[in-house]
């Protein structure tokens, strides 16, 4: 990066030379940044029937981060919210209703999907010592973006029939969600552009308050201090484990882990400094996937490195992992508020399913992007088959697939039989020549072209 082109200053590594007023306010941006998507993120899961805390979701995202540091030896400056990624596992265990999950309650149901939650963080773990066994190369090659691309793609696509459904309770003020987000997005300077979720839903929080369209009656007797529901409810909270819903969430990781090297490349490129080699990647991935493990075993959602948190890097040219870190303390601090998780969950459904609008909308893109700047060539016969059958297989089974195994009922849904679908695929099909790191050049493909 030119540093001329922006501030015509040298990035700060150090920002206890700013002093320590500073560098609170500094962190207090970073928590800005992550906070809008971090709660929407257990708002939206709420929508799909499962109770998952605002508290938790908090607590964990401050404490896997604070994890994830630890792990990469201070060096790393990322900060881990919710992810996106598992939302359309979410929804799926919402609406199970075979085998055991049959009138299960939603509590339970939502300690099973944590469960799976679990095994995709320690997925994460795997993943980083075959890493640091065989090296990062080695690996990638049987991950191409033709196969995590669309696999993107369809998280974005199986999650809009929800966004619809949430905005259509009242399309004008979902409107005024998506108006806020795009203007902020598009026309925004310095901070305003870095968080237009947020602003999006403040801003349409606020003309729904001036419209008599919130309903504040789920406050009333909170406390506004307390305690996180794995505290004070543990056995309700901690997580429980099944195949069916291990096989909904542990695909998943697939795209996830992808999401997590292209975010440390990201800072890496943002910073200056190499942090695939040194801490190395596998440090990455260790630290968050167990932060991940962790937050899913006491019935929070799975974390990912943020990608709002690196644009701050960018603006602020404050590059000291130390002020990531107060973000996360910060995130600690709140997750002890139940009267703060109530005036959250006040926000209407409305304003939730024009967010979503965009936002899965953004997922999808997010996925046509990971194909389009790999290069990957669809002309090429053995590309365009592996998309073909993860698109088909992503949308076709609407309602998964239930078989029996050993007399226990087992369901796949539509996403986990897309990623095997494609990971299978491009196994056994020829001329995968994919390198990581490199410009795809499939021309040695023996399926030939269209």
């Amino acid at each position: 990066m030119n540093e001329k082109s922006t501030i015509g200053q040298s990035p700060i590594r150090d920002a206890r030379t700013l002093g320590m007023p500073k560098m609170l306010i500094l962190g207090l941006q970073h928590m800005f940044a992550m906070f809008g998507a971090t709660v929407l993120v257990p708002i939206l899961v709420q929508s799909y029937g499962l109770p998952l805390s605002i508290q938790t979701t908090l607590f964990f995202a401050g404490i896997g981060t604070l994890f994830f540091h630890v792990c990469t030896k201070m060096k790393v400056p990322a900060f881990l919210g919710s992810s996106f990624a598992y939302l359309g596992g979410f929804a799926a265990m919402g609406s199970m209703d075979s085998g055991i999950y049959a009138a299960m309650d939603a509590s339970e149901k939502l300690q099973y999907a944590c469960g799976g939650v679990v095994v995709a963080g320690l997925l994460y773990v795997v993943l980083a010592a075959v890493i640091k066994v065989v090296g990062v190369h080695k690996v990638m090659h049987f991950l191409p973006p033709v196969v995590t691309g669309p696999i993107i793609i369809l998280i974005g696509l199986n999650l809009a029939p929800s966004a619809v459904s949430n905005a259509s309770t009242c399309w004008w003020l979902a409107l005024v969600a998506m108006g806020i987000i795009v203007v902020a997005n598009i026309w925004g300077k310095g901070m305003v552009k870095i968080i237009p979720i947020l602003l999006g839903v403040v801003g349409s929080y606020i003309v729904a308050l001036a419209a008599g369209k919130v309903d504040f009656s789920s406050l009333e007797g909170v406390a506004a201090v307390g305690l996180q529901p794995f505290f004070t409810d543990f056995g309700g909270s901690v997580a429980k484990f099944d195949i069916s819903a291990i096989l909904v969430m542990a695909p998943i990781a697939v795209a996830s882990m992808m999401e997590h090297i292209g975010d440390m490349s990201a800072i890496s490129a943002t910073v200056g400094e190499n942090f695939i080699e040194d801490p190395g990647l596998h440090r990455t991935l260790i630290g968050d996937g167990v932060a991940t493990a962790l937050a899913g075993l006491f019935g929070g959602p799975s974390n990912t490195t943020y990608g709002e948190n690196t644009g701050v890097l960018v603006l602020s040219r404050v590059h000291d992992p130390r002020v990531i870190r107060l973000a996360a303390l910060y995130a600690v601090i709140l997750s002890f508020s139940p009267k703060f998780a109530a005036l959250v969950n006040s926000i209407p459904a409305a304003i939730i399913g024009g967010v979503s609008f965009i936002l899965y909308g953004m997922i999808s893109a997010i996925g046509v992007r990971n194909v389009v700047e790999n290069q990957v060539d669809f002309t090429n016969s053995r590309n365009l088959i592996i998309a073909a059958v993860i698109l088909v297989c992503g949308l076709g089974f609407t309602n998964g697939l239930t078989f029996q195994i050993g007399g226990a009922s087992v369901t796949l849904t539509a996403l986990a039989i897309a990623a095997l679908a494609g990971i299978v695929l491009n196994a056994v099909l020829p001329g995968n020549d994919f390198h990581y790191g490199k410009a795809a050049d499939d021309a040695s493909a023996s399926l030939g072209k269209y």
